[in-house]
């Protein structure tokens, strides 16, 4: 099964150095059966892409608890069996669940296949996103209007064998 992990850039350099995201458990997003019914697609590429954009959300959540952490999101895409990402059925469709999965164990570097950074031009768009978040959460729709406009940066894609040039 493929998984998103969020992260910050320091997390990225965490686990380069560990040579492992961890440790366990780790919150990740994958396609599951609740992402399936609220997107209400068969296309695998249109649910990975679901999943990729609830994990830079929750990458956003991380930006917005470490002030000092670099203004990118920042997801690792890697491969587990299915039996290591769980899911917990008693969420169903809540929405900050959807996709959400629990990986028990660190995951080796070695099995990530592809790093999603945000592009330099997201900075402050994300930067503005991560100190509206809590506003956003209570309610305002100006700050939700904020959040959303870091939703507009797409991710880009990053060879594994790049995170020496991501963290550096």
């Amino acid at each position: 099964m493929r998984v998103y992990v969020p992260l910050t850039l320091p997390g990225l350099a965490e686990a380069h150095k560990a040579g492992e995201l961890g440790p366990g458990p780790l919150t990740a997003y994958a396609v599951t059966p609740g992402l399936r019914e609220w997107y209400v697609s068969d296309d695998i590429e249109e649910l990975e892409y679901a999943a990729l954009n609830r994990a830079a959300a929750a990458s956003l959540r991380l930006l917005a608890a470490d002030p000092a952490a670099g203004r990118r999101r920042v997801v690792v895409a890697a491969d587990v069996p299915d039996r290591e990402a769980v899911s917990d059925p008693d969420r169903g469709l809540d929405d900050a669940g959807l996709g959400e999965v629990r990986i028990a164990d660190p995951i080796a570097l070695s099995k990530a296949a592809a790093v999603h950074v945000d592009s330099d031009e997201a900075d402050a768009d994300v930067s503005a996103a991560a100190a509206a978040l809590g506003a956003a959460d209570h309610g305002d729709d100006d700050a939700q209007f904020t959040v959303d406009g870091a939703e507009d940066h797409e991710l880009l894609w990053y060879g594994v064998q790049e995170i020496p040039n991501l963290i550096g």
